[in-house]
């Protein structure tokens, strides 16, 4: 059954809300994949926070359009799945990477990134990078290296006044 244009303008409402407030968004053709691999993705989308839908390419251009967003419509083919990553920016890029390991039929056809338009290519590269927590991870051994140092630094002071103090006790016993 067709759609009616009342919801053909609600599907296109929907999608501008979705690539307007998406941190990032990562356009792939996901037709070669079964509905259950298709199934496996949107649960592992939902644990990371990244909305997963599908949308058909004229009204995903009417909804860029309504949006302010230049994308490039040349990239665009097949049918179109949207990850819209609302919590980490590389968590969208991550997890069609990982897919696309699997699956060597899907195909990245670009994104936005800070409502600006993103090559494939440089979706691949955002999916290189390391997610918000591990960078945060990061930081946080950074920060607690030194003073883990310094704390074994101090300890080896005590440590050794304690040997002292227990051979000088050894000695007059």
């Amino acid at each position: 059954m067709a759609k009616t244009r009342q919801q053909k303008e609600a599907e296109v409402r929907e999608v501008v809300t979705g690539l307007t407030e998406a941190k990032v968004v990562v356009m792939a053709d996901l037709s070669p994949l079964k509905v259950s691999q298709s199934t496996d993705l949107r649960h592992k989308a939902r644990e990371q926070q990244v909305k997963v839908r599908s949308a058909k390419k004229t009204l995903l251009k009417l909804a860029s359009k309504s949006a302010g967003l230049e994308m490039d419509e040349s990239a665009l083919g097949g049918s179109i799945m949207l990850l819209l990553g609302y919590g980490d920016e590389v968590a969208p890029a991550k997890l069609v990477a990982e897919l696309r390991k699997e699956h060597k039929e899907l195909i990245i056809q670009g994104g936005l990134l800070e409502n600006k338009w993103v090559s494939r290519e440089q979706i691949l590269a955002l999916s290189c990078l390391p997610s918000k927590d591990e960078l945060i991870a990061k930081v946080v051994g950074s920060v607690a290296a030194p003073l883990s140092g310094l704390v074994n630094v101090l300890q080896g002071n005590i440590r050794g006044l304690v040997y002292t103090l227990n051979a000088i006790k050894n000695s007059k016993s």
